[in-house]
């Protein structure tokens, strides 16, 4: 090879070279530099619930810390599904990210002939925490216990009933596991919401429904409704006197709400890492966990992978409650 050729070759594969490398600095100066822009947070439901109200409260600290505006962004429907495509859809880039809840691990089941799965399209970046289920009743019903429900059920199968804000909702799913485990047959009321489910119960039109502390606790302190059991192994810190699962005789019925933040896919390491570090941070402030007690939350910090574990064991236990008991949004 003479020279020239020798000159040529080299000059090509330094141009290859330098065609390779430059996307991927690139991609590294973007994760050093990040973020420079605002980020979106996107919300799955209305404003005013639960996920909205934590969603606007971990956003404020997060941008508070990142130094950069995080916009929230309310796109409800479907149980939360159209939220969660349209953040899969989005760019990988760290700059729209969504906090979701418990359809993150449930929806895949719910809706089994979509070509959409929420554990495959969605990286996890950090568990927010949970706040489990309440027994509620009317607050003239004649139920004082859980096993007055269950003897009742028992003695006269599907006139019990119970309110939930739709089919495929914690209150539904949370149900549907209680009936599994006290071997009892129950009739779901399902409604378009939450606030039209409270309306029938408080006016004794259903028998209970499960409700999480946000929901539940203005109802206790107005007198309209009436706990009677806390559908987790210990009891709820905020209502003590209210019995837990485990004091009903039902250790293994546990059923909250929990929340998480999630973002596309490919969206690169170092930066999911970065936003669970912020997370966690935010999460870690005497002034958030103060704003959390009161809604009956139980932090939960911990790595990406952790709350990834997490979805896929979710995924596993209410998956086969839904196939079992033949549930489906479809």
């Amino acid at each position: 090879m003479n020279s020239i050729s020798i000159r040529t070759l080299a000059a090509t594969l330094a141009a290859a070279s330098l065609l390779g490398l430059a996307p991927q600095g690139a991609a590294a100066q973007a994760q050093d530099t990040y973020p420079d822009k605002p980020i979106h947070l996107v919300v799955p439901f209305p404003p005013g619930g639960a996920v909205d109200i934590l969603g606007r409260l971990i956003g404020q600290h997060l941008g508070e810390q990142l130094k950069q505006s995080v916009i929230v962004e309310n796109r409800a429907g479907a149980n939360g599904t159209i939220a969660y495509e349209y953040t899969a859809k989005s760019a990988p880039d760290g700059y729209t990210i969504l906090i979701g809840s418990n359809g993150l691990a449930t929806n895949t089941a719910l809706y089994p002939s979509r070509t959409f799965s929420e554990l495959e399209s969605l990286a996890p970046i950090a568990k927010l925490g949970s706040s489990p289920l309440i027994m509620m009743v009317p607050s003239g019903s004649a139920y004082q216990s859980l096993k007055d429900v269950t003897d009742a059920a028992k003695a006269a199968p599907g006139k019990v009933t119970y309110a939930s804000a739709g089919s495929g909702s914690s209150a539904h799913l949370g149900s549907e596991m209680l009936k599994s485990v006290t071997g009892t047959d129950m009739l779901h009321i399902p409604y378009k919401g939450g606030a039209p489910a409270i309306i029938d119960l408080t006016a004794g039109r259903v028998s209970f429904m499960l409700l999480d502390p946000l929901q539940a606790l203005p109802q206790v302190e107005s007198g309209r409704l009436r706990p009677i059991m806390v559908a987790s192994p210990q009891r709820l810190a905020l209502i003590p006197s209210v019995p837990s699962a485990t004091d009903a005789g039902y250790p293994k019925l546990e059923a909250s709400v929990w929340w998480g933040f999630v973002a596309p896919k490919d969206t690169p390491r170092p930066i999911i890492d970065k936003l669970n570090k912020q997370i966690n941070a935010a999460l870690a402030k005497p002034d958030v966990q103060k704003k959390l007690a009161p809604m009956g939350v139980t932090v939960a910090s911990g790595s990406a992978d952790d709350f990834g574990t997490f979805l896929h064991d979710q995924a596993a236990t209410w998956g086969a409650l839904i196939k079992s008991a033949h549930i489906s949004n479809e």
